[in-house]
């Protein structure tokens, strides 16, 4: 009878543990396993970290961390994420303080982080860089006064000699020794990830007094020339891997002084259609390496087999919820099959925004009723065509909705996104879709902008406004269910995933993934 006990009591643990379970899930594309023990053990030594003063960060990064980054102006310390906590100590080298070895500075240091979308990885990485250029700019300049007054010395008694007659030749300013030749370096798969990691790197750049530029496709080539090679110099240069990996065709030395390297987003330029421009890049930067960074949300199994050959001795740092959906999101299915949609899965998609988007756009307060606040949603299809027709058919049902592919241009996809995450001020009497000159009867959803898209806009792009995100189809892999479900919830808000399910969509997938979330376990 024990021995019975035993035995279910065992079957209940590895059900828990999704050993035995979700067989659906196992037939998708599988994600790399990380075992439950090696999560517990991170959980437990993060814990230890209770703010940012516990990093031994320089004390000009530490006091922008509040109100430059995190718009705090409060006295209680910000509490670093999960990912912060685990990655900033390792790759600051705060948890080995004993000397290196010659052979060990030597050598180029590889990491991943790998944590859940919205947790903050830009700022893990980021913070330590920042430190590091900044003692290496210390020591350099300790160096430099002392050679200063070296030459100073040896000047005067030229001048001494100097005939007062004689006219002094015109002196001639020298370029900036990091001019064309950035000591860091942060690779990121699209012009508007370029754009949101520049924009958090020139806020520390104010306080923290460093470099930093941003190139991609959507600037002219005088703009990348004029910001790469400025005479003042170049500390930290965010690009896409297609864009500096042609520079370096043509000029190698740009990569000559490269110390740290980091791709974000690894899962994507590292597979087939990034790999070969990603590789090139970092083959031309090892020589004067410190630091290598990846960066990830999902470990897919592919990326395991490359990290394993080509990085063996790389050291990860997964958080404890990596591959899980947070449960501050919650998913909801519509049936497509059922009355009154009858399979029009276009139909379900116009009436599920309908609904979302009046009940959040007006509500009622002391018999007056109010207008809420703008409010945003994504749409994820599976094909890129469908994306121009799904949001044409939304239009024609009076919903504020457009589409974002690969097929869309580099300048109307910055047009969109910027029209998609911009804050209308609120008392402002202008309409901001201004109706035509002859009155219109249509009805139209006020409040709700509509964004549809492929996985273009699952990967990295700020959507902390977004609270709805709508799966039209459904996701091929459990990776683009992270991907897609972590473009809400971000930051510790609340989001809402809806999922349309048709006849011929996995039922059993869908099913699989919303036990998963409800149990906060990751999505194998």
């Amino acid at each position: 009878m024990a021995q019975i006990k035993r035995s279910s009591r065992f079957k209940e643990e590895e059900k828990l543990r999704g050993r035995s379970e979700y067989k659906a899930l196992k037939m998708q594309q599988s994600l790399g396993h990380i075992g439950y023990g090696k999560r517990n053990a991170v959980k437990e030594k993060i814990s230890e970290i209770k703010g940012f003063e516990a990093f031994n960060l320089l004390p000009i990064i530490k006091e922008c961390i509040g109100p430059r980054v995190l718009r705090y102006e409060g006295d209680e310390d910000i509490i670093p994420t999960p990912i912060q906590r685990l990655a900033i100590p390792t790759l600051l080298a705060q948890s080995t303080p004993r000397k290196q070895s010659k052979k060990e500075q030597q050598e180029t240091q590889s990491f991943l982080l790998a944590a859940e979308t919205g947790s903050g990885k830009t700022l893990a990485y980021m913070l330590p860089i920042i430190d590091a250029l900044k003692r290496a700019e210390m020591e350099a300049i300790s160096d430099a006064e002392k050679s200063q007054e070296r030459e100073r010395e040896e000047n005067l008694e030229i001048e001494k000699k100097q005939s007062l007659w004689e006219l002094e030749s015109p002196t001639k300013v020298a370029p900036h020794p990091t001019t064309g030749r950035p000591r860091a370096i942060i690779l990121v798969p699209t012009a508007e990830l370029v754009d949101q990691v520049g924009a958090l790197a020139k806020s520390l750049s104010h306080s923290i007094k460093f470099r930093a530029s941003l190139i991609s496709s959507s600037f002219s080539g005088v703009v990348v020339r004029n910001r790469l090679f400025s005479p003042n110099g170049i500390d930290m240069l965010i690009s896409t891997p297609h864009l500096l990996a042609n520079i370096t065709e043509s000029d190698p030395n740009v990569l000559s002084r490269v110390t740290h390297l980091v791709i974000d987003e690894a899962d994507s330029l590292l597979d087939r259609s990034f790999q070969d421009l990603t590789t090139a890049v970092l083959d031309r930067s090892l020589p004067s390496m410190k630091q290598l960074i990846l960066c990830s949300a999902t470990i897919p199994i592919r990326l395991d087999k490359y990290l394993r050959q080509r990085f063996p001795n790389i050291k990860r740092l997964t958080t404890p919820n990596l591959h899980a959906v947070p449960r501050r999101v919650q998913l909801a299915v519509v049936d497509v099959d059922k009355d009154p949609y009858r399979g029009n899965k276009d139909l379900a998609c116009a009436d599920t925004i309908w609904t979302i988007g009046k009940g959040v756009a007006e509500y009622s307060e002391n018999g007056k009723k109010y207008k809420n606040e703008t409010k945003r949603m994504l749409v994820f299809v599976n094909e890129r065509e469908k994306t121009t027709e799904l949001a044409n058919y939304l239009q024609s049902t009076g919903i504020d909705a457009v589409a974002l592919s690969r097929d869309t241009s580099i300048r109307q996809q910055a047009d969109i996104l910027t029209t998609f995450t911009t804050v209308a001020d609120p008392e402002s009497k202008q309409d901001a879709n201004p109706s035509p000159a002859k009155p219109s009867t249509k009805r139209m959803l006020t409040n709700t902008k509509v964004l549809v898209v492929t996985d273009l806009a699952s990967r990295g792009i700020d959507t902390t406004a977004v609270r709805h995100v709508i799966l039209y189809d459904v996701p091929h892999t459990t990776i683009d269910f992270i991907h897609r479900l972590g473009r809400t919830g971000r930051m510790g808000r609340r989001g809402r995933g809806i999922v349309l399910v048709g006849k011929n969509d996995r039922k059993d997938v869908v099913k699989e993934v919303r036990e998963a979330m409800f149990r906060g376990q990751a999505l194998i």
